[in-house]
């Protein structure tokens, strides 16, 4: 089957999108995976399938087809589902947006609920939902719930006190010690959580650069070290405030990440805002066996 594809990236977390507006496609985990596949297929860090949300195989998610035109349908590297993705969201609406699909502010279906999208000059900016602690009295109590160990970290063999964080999808957000190089941790290896997340776990790795501006490094579930991550950078915001002592803080962090600079804006309610650019590199046409 000749398939046709857009190729694009948001701070270098890139995916391989899939029109299928009609809800005709069933794409299969080894499929996704071989489009995924750097060597083998195009390469990403995963796959957005574009489809009528009304056309969703999932009621649930056909159900919001009255709010949501349009369905982000993501697929992880390995082929397996996905809640959303932060930068995805961006991603697939400059989609739609080249194709004269949608105007300035829409709504998007994901698996994660509906998440709201404009556009402010060079950026887009995606309403990402509320927030919660996966255990927010032992977070409260101990400033930590959860313990991860990285087998490559530069000269450390203690796991590092982490938090555990849920934006629709699970992270575990860990605050590095001020001896550790951020940069010297090396994430070939899924690091291991305790307790064990009944979903996996993507994890943030943080460094306070200053008021207001952080640094991060994240490993994702089902695709490895990543570029950048959109749900991984809001926590790692929200994350920072907490350990400052206002979890409920209010207002914008700059966050650095291998592949650029995103802004999270953190509001009332435990809500929160990503912003940042979306590119869209190349058209073409691929198999799909």
């Amino acid at each position: 089957m000749n398939l046709p594809f857009t190729k694009g990236h948001g701070t270098e977390n890139d995916f391989v999108l899939i029109p299928d507006l009609d809800g005709e496609l069933d794409l299969t985990p080894a499929q996704v995976a071989l489009l995924a596949d750097r060597q083998a297929g195009i390469g990403g860090d995963g796959v957005i399938r574009i489809v009528r949300t009304a056309r969703a195989a999932e009621a649930d998610i056909a159900a919001l087809a009255d709010e949501a035109e349009w369905f982000m349908d993501y697929r992880n590297a390995d082929g397996s589902l996905a809640q959303m993705c932060g930068n995805g969201t961006r991603v697939f609406a400059t989609w739609l947006r080249r194709e004269g699909l949608v105007g300035e502010s829409f709504a998007i279906a994901t698996r994660a609920g509906l998440r709201r999208i404009r556009f402010e000059g060079d950026d887009v900016v995606t309403h990402m939902g509320t927030w919660r602690f996966v255990d927010e009295a032992k977070a409260q109590s101990q400033g930590f719930d959860s313990l991860v160990h990285v087998d490559e970290a530069e000269d450390i063999t203690e796991p590092y006190s982490a938090l555990s964080l849920d934006l629709g999808n699970p992270h575990t957000v860990v605050a590095l010690p001020e001896n550790v190089n951020l940069n010297g941790i090396r994430l070939r290896r899924p690091p291991a959580v305790n307790p064990v997340p009944p979903e996996g776990s993507n994890v943030e790795f943080v460094r306070v650069l200053g008021p207001g501006r952080i640094s991060m490094r994240v490993h994702e579930r089902g695709v490895g070290e990543t570029r950048s991550c959109g749900t991984g950078v809001c926590v790692a915001a929200i994350g920072t405030a907490f350990w400052s002592g206002d979890v409920d803080a209010t207002g914008e962090m700059t966050v650095e990440v291998p592949g650029g600079t995103l802004r999270v804006r953190l509001l009332p309610g435990r809500e929160v805002e990503l912003a940042g650019p979306a590119v869209l590199v190349a058209d073409g046409t691929t198999t799909l066996v």
